[in-house]
């Protein structure tokens, strides 16, 4: 299971919106928007990621909101 693909489940699962993309880098990067509670949750996962991951670093900041209408992976 990638951890694009463990995202878009989770994000889904907390009624989410946005995208998750991966990086030239290496990184992975998510734009999401929903309830706070959600989106709190959700920042707490990304600090774990699934099973066999390794989250090194991770970075976040607010922003406008888009008014993505599902989440999806690019």
């Amino acid at each position: 299971m990638t951890f694009r693909w463990s995202t878009k489940e989770h994000a889904k699962g907390l009624h989410l919106t946005g995208f998750v993309q991966n990086q030239d880098d290496g990184s992975v990067y998510i734009e999401v928007e929903g309830q706070e509670d959600s989106l709190e949750e959700f920042l707490s996962w990304c600090h774990r990621g699934p099973l066999f991951a390794k989250v090194k670093d991770l970075k976040f900041e607010e922003s406008r909101l888009v008014g993505y209408k599902n989440f999806e992976i690019r």
